[in-house]
């Protein structure tokens, strides 16, 4: 089926076809065929690169041109919201019958906002969790929503982004019965079930637009599943990083999954000094710069420096513990194929598209704390299979298992190569995980009774698989709980949010958070100080996986547990009495110690060397911790508790800034962040005045200031600076950008 043929804009097909794109893939002609352009519901499942994202963009496009309607496209990750985002800008020059242009928008933070700004755009990308949000903040805009398009919806199968995904639907179905859903997910076994609930039809193939070979490497050898077997050279004692060397001799790229970050690390590493021997001059030039971009890119610590390292010699690592600007730094290079080999955890196969001729699994099995080693699922294995091949450069791309024996060889071809991805199931009915939905639903006046929340979680997947009665229980407890903190009252049978439940609820916090968060606040140590706040925050579900401690730090956190004991704000359990909880606290005390030293300006390479942290997990903590902080103000606002609110107002600032009070002035300038902030202080420019009044000359003697910095500074204070200055800075600029370019 050709493009010209399609029932969508001329504009449309002109975009399409100037992309290189002139006829349909056969999953996307058979999604055609199924009504999808004529407004019918449909579960797309197929491989990766098959061109599910193009017949998303036609039916939002026609959605837009045609019905004057407006489209939310959902997506797991913000990486991929991101990523979703400049795909759809390129259909921002064509105008809509009003004359007015396309609107791409974009939104994926600030949980506590309707975002009204939205309503100007026609096509809105957004994660789970902010869709999730503005529902509670009961949107206007999300009425006029004529096309839902849910990415990743396999990852109902997932325990904590599963459920989100799941409500989310149920609402949208529930507020606009007419609205078109079309689902986009990997192959999957109950596919046709998925689709019932969505009411939708479904179209589910195999077909991808570069054959995959699956395989396992024993020793020197690779079996596939066609039967075809592939000798690789030895040229180290490890398979993985001959198969890697031996991709990239053939002009390919690979990409190494590893079960942890410490792994992913090692192997790079070790693969590094087989890579760079085979790398061109022009290519060694290429990766300083990538590199030189890396060390620039927020603070120097041993972890940038050792990816930059990396990334000269042709390899680098990708995990969660990566700082986002590292992270995407990092895909374009491998996008661009400067780097030859990445290694990475499992995270990235459900995340952005990064495609490889070679997919090496090195281990098949995860390690999860409590639990010991497990095997993955078959459909987490394809996922990450679905990411060999790059689209318009290989005709083949092969994703292989690494086996250490013949029993072993067997297994993996027989249980995950050969085997079929498992059903998906519901991942709702867990009473922490439903509290928030069950309020949001009275609190945001979707249910007024109990039947009524019955009903709306009876338009949920977990309803379709399992009947609604299996998690009724569930809910009354819920609604017992919110009933006993003064979340919801009740009158006959009537159910209202109180103005405690309906903030809680608009926060994006959970019920538990904001009880203790209130009965905190209530208490009155010795010592109210920012430590204080800080260990609350920390003891927070919503603070996510706290820092374990090591065992070699578990008595330095006690005696500092011990010293600080008068200003905390919840109870330390007992070690004897209740281990469990004795070891979670000692976690959320070194999360609050880690904070605390963030913003006493520790540096970030001795954060991670001292308390054996990564940059990404420092990140999270604080985005959390900010969260946590802004609720804690609102609340406090809310119960009238006055005398925090300027102690929490300024340690929000200073933990996402990092800095310590006297710095917060000056670090809200672009371009200054933590370590600048501190050399201008030092220097002696500590209020804006200051700087206003300092002459030019002598902000740009100082370190990691220079001429550009300098004026960018100067101009956001108002600073008064003689012409003869500004040509001088002109000159110094126009030198170095001709040193830069030789």
């Amino acid at each position: 089926m050709k493009i010209t043929d399609l029932p969508i804009s001329e504009a449309v097909k002109e975009v399409t076809i100037k992309s290189g794109i002139v006829e349909l893939y056969p999953p996307q002609e058979e999604a055609v065929k199924a009504g999808v352009l004529e407004g019918k519901n449909l579960v797309l499942a197929s491989p990766t690169a098959s061109g599910k994202t193009l017949i998303a963009e036609f039916c939002a496009l026609k959605h837009i041109l045609e019905k004057n309607g407006k489209t939310v496209y959902l997506t797991p990750l913000r990486a991929l919201a991101n990523e979703k985002f400049e795909e759809f800008k390129k259909y921002t020059h064509i105008r809509k019958k009003d004359e007015n242009r396309v609107r791409v928008g974009i939104s994926t933070g600030d949980f506590d906002s309707s975002d009204p700004w939205l309503e100007r755009y026609d096509i809105i990308i957004t994660t789970n969790e902010k869709a999730d949000s503005l529902l509670r903040h009961r949107a206007k805009w999300m009425d006029e929503i004529s096309l839902v398009i849910a990415d990743e919806v396999h990852l109902l199968n997932d325990a904590e982004r599963g459920p989100t995904l799941e409500v989310v639907l149920a609402r949208l179905m529930q507020t606009n019965p007419d609205v078109q859903i079309l689902a986009l997910s990997a192959t999957i076994n109950n596919v046709q079930e998925i689709a019932e609930w969505l009411k939708a039809d479904y179209v589910t193939t195999e077909w991808r637009p570069i054959l995959l070979k699956e395989g396992v490497l024993l020793h020197e050898e690779i079996q596939f599943n066609d039967g075809a077997a592939h000798k690789i050279e030895r040229k180290t004692k490890n398979p993985d990083i001959n198969l890697a060397l031996s991709t990239v001799k053939s002009g390919g790229q690979a990409l190494i999954f590893a079960s942890t970050r410490k792994s992913a690390v090692t192997v790079a590493k070790k693969v590094a000094s087989e890579i760079e021997v085979v790398l061109s001059k022009p290519m060694k030039r290429s990766l300083e710069h990538v590199a030189e971009r890396i060390l620039a890119a927020g603070e120097r610590t041993r972890i940038s420096e050792t990816l930059a390292e990396l990334v000269k010699r042709g390899t680098a690592f990708h995990h969660a513990g990566l700082g986002g600007g590292h992270r995407k730094i990092i895909e374009d290079s491998f996008r661009e194929g400067k780097i030859k080999v990445l290694t990475a955890t499992p995270t990235l196969a459900f995340g952005v598209n990064l495609p490889a001729r070679t997919v090496i699994i090195q281990d098949y099995r995860r390690y999860e704390s409590g639990y010991g080693w497990y095997p993955i699922s078959v459909l987490e294995y394809k996922q990450m299979a679905g990411r060999a091949g790059r689209p318009k450069y290989d005709k083949v791309g092969e994703a292989v298992l690494i086996a250490k024996t013949d029993d072993e060889a067997d297994y993996l071809m027989e249980n995950y190569v050969l085997a079929r991805p498992e059903r998906i199931w519901s991942r709702l009915a867990v009473e922490r995980i439903m509290r928030g939905h069950v309020l949001a639903t009275v609190a945001a006046d979707y249910a007024h009774t109990e039947r009524g929340i019955y009903d709306f979680f009876g338009r949920t997947f977990y309803a379709y698989q399992y009947e609604i009665s299996a998690i009724k229980s569930i809910i009354a407890k819920i609604l017992k709980y919110l009933y006993n903190e003064e979340m919801i009252e009740v009158d006959g049978e009537n159910i209202f949010a109180t103005n405690f439940g309906k903030r809680v609820s608009e926060l994006y916090i959970d019920p538990v958070s904001a009880v203790i968060i209130r009965d905190s606040l209530k208490r009155k140590p010795a010592y109210f100080t920012d430590l204080s706040l800080l260990q609350m925050v920390a003891h927070t579900p919503d603070m996510g996986p706290v820092m374990r401690p090591y065992t070699q730090e578990i008595d330095t956190i006690a005696v500092f547990m011990d010293e600080h004991r008068d200003e905390f704000l919840v109870d330390m359990p007992d070690e004897w009495e209740d281990h469990i909880a004795y070891e979670q606290f000692l976690g959320e005390v070194k999360t609050a110690m880690v904070l605390k030293a963030w913003i006493e300006e520790m540096s970030e390479d001795q954060i991670i060397e001292k308390f054996r942290t990564q940059p990404g997990d420092l990140y999270r903590t604080i985005e959390n911790a900010k969260w946590l902080l802004y609720a804690t103000h609102e609340l406090a606002m809310l119960f009238g508790n006055k005398q925090v609110l300027p102690q929490t107002n300024e340690l929000r600032e200073r933990i996402e800034k990092g800095v310590k009070k006297e710095l917060l002035p000056i670090v809200k300038l672009e371009g200054v962040g933590r370590v600048r902030g501190r050399i201008l202080y030092n220097a002696g420019y500590k209020t804006i005045e200051d700087i206003k009044y300092a002459p030019i000359e002598n902000l740009i003697s100082l370190p990691l200031i220079g001429p550009k910095l300098a004026k960018k500074i100067k101009e956001q204070v108002g600073g008064f600076v003689k012409k003869e200055s500004w040509e001088k800075l002109e000159k110094e600029e126009w030198k170095q950008k001709a040193l830069t370019e030789y």
